[in-house]
């Protein structure tokens, strides 16, 4: 059974009345963590598209960069973000229920809001709403403010990282310390650790970017040494 038949399965467990924390409880343990992941990042991603008023093309092609959907999945995919993007209702249920499954602070939560992220700069602006919506979500997560800070710089125009933040190291570290830090980050987001953790493999891509910054910011402390 595919990915998106198991959604859809768990959509309509929803939908015939199960609670939504009933249907994540089941979806836990690996291999169906992948799902609920997925869930989370199409409601989460849809509910956050509406967060300034309007869900765009741009937004919604930017969800598809995300996930690569198979044309035997479009119509389930479609159904899933059309019921989800509704309104901005909900979206702490969901954020709080994807973080029980992975735990407070867990590095595919750091993925997931990589992927929002993404999903919010499509249409060209980044809307006080969605940075609300975002700051909440990366709470119910658990993730840091430094966690949020990288990720938004990524993404945000003007937002340009400061490279020792990127390597989560102090600005006076030495290049010892930046090299063992880069390859450490290197080896965190390779694609078969992502999947291990319960990343979808069709959202491996959301560490591309990340993986730039990581080596851009390598690069940029290497080279002032």
């Amino acid at each position: 059974m595919s990915i998106w038949s198991r959604i859809l399965d768990a959509l309509s467990a929803l939908r015939h009345g199960e609670s939504l924390s009933a249907v994540f409880d089941r979806l836990r343990s690996a291999p169906e963590r992948s799902v609920g992941f997925t869930i989370a990042v199409i409601a989460l991603g849809a509910k956050m598209a509406k967060a300034d008023g309007q869900v765009t093309r741009d937004e919604v092609t930017a969800f598809r960069e995300v996930f690569h959907i198979p044309p035997e999945a479009e119509t389930a995919a479609g159904r899933v973000f059309n019921m989800a993007r509704q309104d901005v209702a909900g979206f702490e249920d969901y954020a709080a229920r994807i973080t029980a499954i992975f735990g407070s602070g867990a590095a595919a939560l750091s993925d997931l809001l990589e992927g929002l992220f993404h999903i919010a700069v499509a249409d060209g602006t980044y809307h006080p709403d969605e940075e609300a919506f975002l700051r909440r979500v990366q709470e119910i997560f658990g993730l840091t403010e430094r966690q949020f800070r990288q990720i938004r710089a990524r993404h945000v125009a003007g937002a340009e990282p400061d490279p020792y933040e990127v390597l989560g190291i102090a600005p006076d570290a030495s290049v010892k310390e930046a090299r063992s830090a880069w390859r450490a980050l290197v080896r965190e987001n390779h694609p078969d650790r992502m999947i291990a953790r319960g990343v979808p493999e069709e959202a491996v891509r959301m560490a591309e970017r990340r993986m730039q910054a990581i080596n851009r910011a390598w690069d940029d402390i290497s080279a002032a040494k």
